[in-house]
């Protein structure tokens, strides 16, 4: 069965990653908080949507699968 087993070690460290992202997310001093992120505050209603902090973190992700993502 080590065929499924590599799916499954694949899988957990993908969670682990995403674990800590959440955890320390707080502790990156620019994440959410770029020039371009939209924020609108009103009475009772708050949208918040990180335009140019999702456009920063596509770039990055992308550059990371190119470079590793070659056999």
């Amino acid at each position: 069965m080590p065929e499924l087993g590599k799916p499954f070690i694949l899988i957990g460290i993908f969670f682990v990653i995403i674990g800590l992202v959440l955890i320390l997310g707080n502790n990156i001093p620019f994440l959410g908080k770029l020039p371009g992120d939209i924020a609108i505050k009103k009475k009772d209603f708050f949208f918040y949507f990180p335009v140019t902090t999702c456009i920063v973190v596509s770039i990055i992700l992308t550059f990371i699968f190119l470079v590793f993502g070659r056999r």
